[in-house]
């Protein structure tokens, strides 16, 4: 709440709502302190564990302490200026000035069925409608707004795709070849053949204890990432199975830390994307030993995401300036490898879609739990955000929402 800037009744009535069926019966134990002078959360356990605490700082939200324990923040925390109040008045995208969406009587009737639970399902609380780079449309549910972040969950993964790509233009890093993992320097050891490439499609090949998410112990337990997620041992080849799996992206975003050798640099690193795009309600969460968890752990507003997406249908070029490498987002859009067994198919950390979902050839999207998409329709010119508190009303069809946002277009 502290990073969202909302109450700790929303908090309580949508995020701690549909939270893990087995997490249920410990919440009413665990209370929440909220000292918002010293910007953290203290919760205490049953018998006698000492508090956890989270700590806020800016751009890195809410960080994770040691148990019973608050340490000094590392250079993510301590060396960037504190985030700049809404309302830039700039004209969008690098502000947010200039915003007058005007949709037609049809599209305002489509985004309003999407906040139904309905029509599309799920729960809706933002949409944001861009096309030839202006904001077209945009709608919120009550208590949300267009400076109020959430969670992006995977969409994280699609923001560490594209940062590896911002890395690999500025430390010359072949995705093609193994990924610089520390803990596998060992010439014994099997994993060393695994690729950035093979991490980024999901395709590493390691164990992992629960397909897709479920990295609770980092997420919500306070274990670090260099602590837990490289000791998965290998299982089948790289290369030959997809397995989703956030592990593979916290891999990823180890390779690039270790190939960096620089704290301060990699601390700047998310920064490197935001600042130029105008992402100034972005923040990108670390555990505690400075490692980001960019598999899920970013917050970030509706207006934030458009202007990724515009990003990423501009081909990686901003404000008339090349951020990616050229073919990069080429590279995260084209499957290659193992796919998932049904649905939309894979790239490099992006869902990709076409004429099987009622979509143009060449759509792609971000998405992530809980109904968080960004889609991308480069033949219609065309972003899509939607923000959702997905759970017990059922998933979002962001596939059927696109093509009828499409239909309302013509």
């Amino acid at each position: 709440m502290i990073a969202a800037g909302r109450t700790e009744a929303q908090v309580e009535a949508l995020e701690l709502r549909g939270i893990y069926s087995e997490y249920q019966p410990l919440l009413p134990k665990l209370r929440a302190t909220i000292d918002r002078a010293k910007r953290n959360v203290s919760v205490t356990f049953p018998g006698d564990l000492p508090p956890r605490l989270a700590q806020w700082a800016p751009r890195t939200g809410c960080v994770l302490q040691p148990i019973g324990r608050a340490i000094a923040p590392w250079p993510a925390s301590s060396s960037n200026t504190p985030l700049p109040a809404p309302g830039d008045r700039r004209p969008w995208p690098m502000g947010d000035g200039g915003i007058a969406p005007r949709p037609s009587p049809a599209l305002a009737g489509t985004i309003g069925r999407a906040f139904d639970r309905t029509t599309y399902k799920g729960e809706t609380v933002g949409v944001v409608v861009v096309r030839d780079g202006r904001i077209i449309a945009e709608r919120y549910a009550d208590g949300f707004g267009p400076f109020v972040s959430n969670r992006t969950w995977s969409v994280a993964k699609s923001i560490a795709g594209t940062l590896v790509g911002v890395a690999a233009r500025d430390l010359r890093i072949d995705p093609m070849k193994p990924a610089n993992i520390p803990e596998w320097d060992h010439s014994a050891d099997p994993r060393r053949a695994i690729t950035l490439d093979n991490l980024l499609r999901m395709a590493s090949g390691l164990h992992s204890d629960h397909y897709g998410n479920r990295t609770d112990a980092i997420y919500f337990g306070g274990t670090t990432v260099t602590e837990q997620v490289p000791g998965w041992p290998i299982e089948v080849r790289p290369g030959t199975r997809f397995r989703y799996a956030n592990n593979d992206i916290m891999l990823a975003a180890r390779a690039v830390r270790a190939t960096m050798k620089n704290d301060t640099r990699y601390a700047a690193w998310p920064s490197r994307l935001f600042e130029p795009l105008g992402m100034q309600h972005t923040t990108a969460g670390t555990d505690w030993q400075g490692n980001f968890i960019l598999s899920s752990q970013v917050y970030t507003t509706a207006r934030d995401l458009a202007r990724l997406g515009q990003f990423w249908l501009q081909d990686g070029v901003w404000q008339g300036k090349r951020l990616l490498p050229a073919g990069w987002m080429r590279y995260m859009t084209t499957p290659s490898g193992p796919q998932p067994a049904d649905g939309p198919g894979y790239g490099a950390t992006m869902w990709l879609f076409g004429a099987k979902q009622g979509l143009p050839a060449g759509s792609y999207s971000a998405q992530g739990n809980r109904g968080q998409y960004v889609m991308v329709v480069p033949s219609e010119r065309l972003v899509i955000v939607r923000r959702g508190e997905d759970h017990g009303s059922g998933r979002f069809d962001i596939a059927r929402f696109t093509a009828d946002v499409i239909r309302d277009l013509k």
